[in-house]
């Protein structure tokens, strides 16, 4: 599903959107699956990849309310729309910050499967292109393209579980560049995340920034053990895939998205006022200090700054 509203000039237009062993062996691995993708790619920028947030209807305005407060930006008008290819009928509203974009949606009836399982959603140049690509690096389609208002959309579902929504617009939108690109935090298990990785740099055009097999446990809960992380950059934007038993304790595997904000106590202080709960105290790695916090209506996040080098 997608909202996306194009807020500049005079006029705001609406937009729907549901919307390892080494680094040598690991590239070579990856070169074969890169050569059935198209040679430019399909992405468009990370200002476009929205993470898709559900929230009850009744914790709509209170939830853009506290992102708006905690990051900055500006929100599209909200409306009623139908964003499935199936009769339904949902709130939706665009909310762009300076960290990242979200499309949230309050459904006023029940969510058609599989809509709602789908984390984030990625603008593309070319539906079908889109498409056959994904398809051509392992995913599979869960929901055929189907036209929207303004363009079209499909769901697909890269190996190991990870459902993405893909979409295109007639009319081409226009956001702001972010000052800092979120990370799509995607949990695998050890037996897919090659499969994973692999189909995603082939579609994505991106490169793995670091693979790193001993990465602090405390990340996902488990302090005083290590756990694989890999750390991918595209024209999409950041992912990073953690490689997990699935042993993890709550909220881990729940937030979908990491923030990265300039200073992490100022903006913890400004989600606090905003009724923002912690779910996880800040705590500290080599790389970040981080948190994990819930907003009204339920949707969980990571947010972190950067460890000064």
């Amino acid at each position: 599903m997608r909202l996306n509203r194009i807020l500049a000039g005079t006029s705001v237009a609406a937009l729907l959107t549901i919307g390892f062993a080494s680094e040598f062996q690991y590239f070579r691995t990856f070169a074969q699956s890169a050569s059935t993708a198209s040679p430019a790619g399909v992405a468009v920028g990370a200002q476009y990849d929205t993470t898709h947030v559900y929230v009850p209807v009744a914790d709509f305005d209170r939830f853009v309310a506290s992102v708006l407060q905690t990051f900055g930006g500006k929100a599209s008008q909200a409306g009623v729309f139908t964003v499935t290819p199936t009769p339904s009928s949902t709130r939706s509203q665009l909310v762009l910050t300076p960290v990242g974009t979200l499309s949230v949606f309050g459904f006023k009836t029940p969510i058609p499967y599989p809509f709602g399982l789908e984390r984030t959603g990625y603008l593309v140049t070319d539906m079908n292109e889109g498409i056959r690509t994904a398809k051509a690096t392992g995913a599979d389609v869960l929901v055929a393209a189907f036209n929207d208002p303004i363009g079209q959309d499909a769901i697909i579902q890269w190996p190991g579980g990870v459902n993405t929504q893909l979409y295109w617009h007639t009319t081409p939108p226009s956001y702001p560049s972010l000052q800092a690109i979120p990370e799509n935090r995607v949990y695998v298990s050890e037996d897919r995340v090659d499969a994973f990785v692999r189909g995603f740099l082939a579609f994505s055009h991106g490169s793995v920034v670091s693979d790193e097999p001993r990465a602090p446990g405390a990340e996902i809960g488990r302090p005083g053990e290590t756990y694989r992380r890999v750390r991918i950059e595209s024209k999409f934007g950041k992912l990073t895939a953690l490689v997990t038993d699935g042993h993890l304790p709550y909220p881990y595997g729940r937030e979908i998205t990491g923030y990265e904000v300039a200073n992490l106590t100022d903006t913890l202080a400004k989600a606090k006022a905003a009724g923002v709960e912690v779910l996880v105290p800040p705590y500290k790695t080599d790389e970040r200090d981080a948190v994990v916090v819930q907003f009204p209506g339920g949707y969980i996040a990571e947010i972190h700054s950067l460890q000064k080098k």
